[in-house]
């Protein structure tokens, strides 16, 4: 098949979206399908050696694009530029278009798939009812909400199908009114390449000896990822363990903010920020040097990076929140300790005092991640994919 792929954001720009695209969309080759992706230009990234890892592609197309005033670290692609790739796209043979973001790509990617006779499936990444007052604080919550809501229904009712990466979100867009087929797929991890990473000595390189204690979240520096919480827990797993470390990877809008809440509370030489971290074998290291994994977020649509953690062997504690639910299993080396900070420490400290269990949580956790590998996952999105182009088909006829 030739899948045109349509998105806001990619690489690089790091988030659970160009995360997910990267992930189908390489397993997608692998097995033999080609996918053209659309997605901004990012003049200006501040990383130039990470853009250039996404560049060379001739199969990603990258149309001008200007700020976002609310949000500097995303691109506002250029409608009127997608529209004139239409001649060529008529020109390639494709069977489908996939939107995976509700901004300029949703109605491209719709104007798309009526000049090509394509069916259009759409992706719903992002819990927007709780993200937007994150960014918005001026306008009132439930005015946010009632907003939100009504924009996914409209938008998800205008696709052929939908697929959302947990239960409890295909739930909430029923709730919304969204009577688009529903597929639940959630992202899946390539295992051989993730686990397969050189090792790095990471403890060494922040002065971290093996017998402390170490905590470990991964993931957007972002007030919607409630890191806050994992910083107001952490002296009570300090109480108990003085010499625990909580190490916090990634970067974000809300660092400066987290890091003066944690100087705030005298833990700077507890808690490290390292920033973004390659996959080279870096972050891999990082998950494997952790003793636990935490996170806290309430928004996840899905929560890849608690797999992660579990394909490398780390146990997870993370509060049970809308998708992270469907990623969680008690059988599978993972902890959910209930939604308080105190509580949350107690959980925490009670699976550091048990080193034998912690033991047993990461064999159980490294054979539950199994259950989860890209190549599976990507296998039943192109199951979706055949079924809606059959059924375009026949309904031509």
């Amino acid at each position: 098949m030739h899948i045109l792929m349509i998105s806001d954001v990619y690489f690089p720009r790091i988030n659970g979206v160009s995360t997910s695209i990267d992930s189908f969309r390489s397993e997608m080759r692998a097995q033999g399908h080609r996918v053209t992706l659309i997605c901004p230009e990012y003049p200006e990234a501040r990383n130039l050696a990470r853009a250039a890892d996404h560049t060379d592609d001739p199969d990603i197309i990258r149309i001008p694009s200007r700020s976002v005033i609310l949000d500097p670290e995303d691109r506002m692609m250029r409608y009127g530029e997608i529209l004139r790739l239409i001649p060529t796209l008529q020109s390639q043979s494709i069977d489908l278009v996939h939107i995976h973001t509700p901004f300029v790509a949703h109605y491209a990617g719709l104007k798309l798939a009526r000049a090509l006779g394509t069916p259009v499936v759409e992706s719903y990444h992002t819990f927007f009812e709780e993200y937007l007052y994150n960014y918005v604080k001026w306008l009132p919550k439930s005015w946010l909400k009632f907003m939100a809501r009504r924009f996914s229904k409209s938008q998800c009712n205008s696709v052929d199908a939908l697929i959302v990466p947990s239960s409890p979100m295909r739930d909430i867009l029923h709730a919304y009114g969204v009577r688009t087929t529903m597929h639940i797929l959630p992202t899946g991890l390539d295992l051989d390449q993730f686990r397969t990473a050189p090792i790095t000595d990471f403890r060494s390189g922040l002065g971290i000896r093996t017998d402390q204690p170490l905590l470990l979240y991964v993931g957007r520096v972002a007030l919607e990822k409630n890191i806050d919480f994992l910083i107001d827990m952490f002296p009570a797993v300090r109480k108990q363990h003085p010499e625990a470390v909580l190490v916090i990877a990634g970067e974000g809008p809300a660092e400066g903010h987290l890091r003066r809440r944690v100087r705030a509370l005298d833990l700077d030489n507890a808690i490290r920020f390292v920033g973004y971290m390659r996959r080279d074998g870096t972050l891999q290291d990082a998950y494997r040097a952790a003793d636990l994994f935490v996170f806290a977020s309430r928004t996840e649509t899905q929560g890849l990076v608690l797999l992660e953690a579990l394909a490398l062997g780390t146990p997870v504690a993370a509060l049970g929140a809308m998708g992270t639910r469907d990623v969680l299993d008690t059988a599978g080396g993972c902890l959910i300790p209930p939604d308080h900070p105190s509580e949350f420490a107690n959980a925490v400290n009670s699976v550091l005092q048990t080193p034998d269990r912690l033991v047993q949580m990461a064999r159980e956790a490294m054979h539950y991640a199994d259950s989860w590998s890209a190549e599976q996952k990507t296998a039943q999105l192109i199951d979706h994919y055949v079924d809606l182009v059959t059924e375009k088909q026949q309904s031509s006829c």
